[in-house]
């Protein structure tokens, strides 16, 4: 079925955070000034990343694909929302509202096996460290790399071919900021079943696989961690894994109180829950990485000091 055969509907708007005339500039100034930082943020990470030799490892590796993502998905959701805040009509095309839908959704399903790639990394590194060169190979990483975004492919093409299929013939105002698939669901005037089974199915399926290997990789850490006999070996072990912790324990609550909260749940309570993974933890992930990790800073520092040096030879 063809996609002009399957809608009737050729744009919908998108209701936005708030209808509140008040609340739009300061929205609008608050969730740029965080779009903003997540740019800076993600981007400062990946270069520091790039141009640092000590930081050329798998763990950082894996970092800047995360930086890369979060900066791509953040970048799907935030301009449109921004826009809405200062636009009369909040008006999104149908391709152009399944194509941010699609991207979306890549890039989020990829942020969750990019972090349970992660916590495989340091469980190598900790846990067995003497393989750890071994196994932890370019070639290896890139295949795990690949992977990740190849996940992501799949998962965005089975839920956007299904919902490509739906007939939205009525009502095409979306209650909320963006194009999920939750509100979509409700404005379609044919069956979503199956758009509702591959929700909990799909969407189970990786959050399930990816939680329990995160948290069997931490399991083995946290005991190992145990048996180091050196407090600072403790420390720096705890500070490791701290950040990536601390990253997919928000990543995970705002993604299971959103899609699999109860039904009664209001719309305001479902547009919380989305606006923290798709605008705050892209902002979250470079700050927490950059200020708990001693590596970053040092690499952070060694170029500033470089470039304060090399100044005054350039005069």
């Amino acid at each position: 079925m063809t996609m002009e055969n399957s809608t009737m509907v050729t744009e919908f708007i998108l209701l936005g955070l708030t209808n509140q005339t008040q609340l739009q500039i300061p929205l609008f100034l608050l969730f740029l000034g965080i779009y903003l930082v997540s740019m800076v943020g993600n981007l400062s990470l990946i270069l520091l990343i790039w141009v640092s030799s000590q930081l050329h490892t798998p763990m950082y590796y894996f970092l800047s694909n995360l930086s890369f993502i979060d900066l791509c998905y953040s970048s799907v959701i935030t301009p449109k929302m921004l826009e809405n805040f200062v636009s009369e009509k909040n008006i999104i095309s149908y391709p152009e509202c399944m194509a941010q839908f699609f991207f979306f959704l890549f890039f989020v399903i990829a942020e969750v096996y990019m972090l349970t790639t992660m916590a495989y990394d340091r469980y190598v590194a900790i846990c067995r460290p003497l393989l750890y060169n071994i196994t932890m190979v370019p070639w290896f990483c890139s295949l795990l790399v690949a992977g990740v975004y190849i996940m992501g492919g799949i998962g965005a093409i089975v839920h956007t071919s299904y919902l490509a299929r739906l007939s939205f013939c009525g009502d095409n105002v979306i209650h909320h900021y963006f194009c999920d698939v939750l509100p979509l669901l409700k404005l379609s005037c044919s069956s979503t079943h199956i758009n509702e089974l591959l929700v909990m199915l799909v969407g189970g399926f990786n959050l399930l696989v990816t939680t329990l290997l995160i948290w069997i990789s931490y399991t083995f850490i946290l005991l190992n961690i145990l048996h180091i006999q050196s407090t600072k070996g403790r420390y720096k072990a705890f500070s490791t894994c701290g950040s990536h912790l601390a990253t997919v324990s928000v990543f995970y609550v705002s993604v299971l109180v959103m899609y699999y909260i109860p039904a009664s749940s209001n719309v305001a309570q479902e547009k919380v829950g989305s606006v923290f993974y798709t605008t705050v933890i892209p902002m979250l992930n470079p700050l927490i990485y950059s200020l708990r990790n001693k590596d970053v800073k040092d690499a952070l520092k060694r170029i500033i000091n470089s470039t304060r040096f090399q100044g005054p030879h350039r005069k």
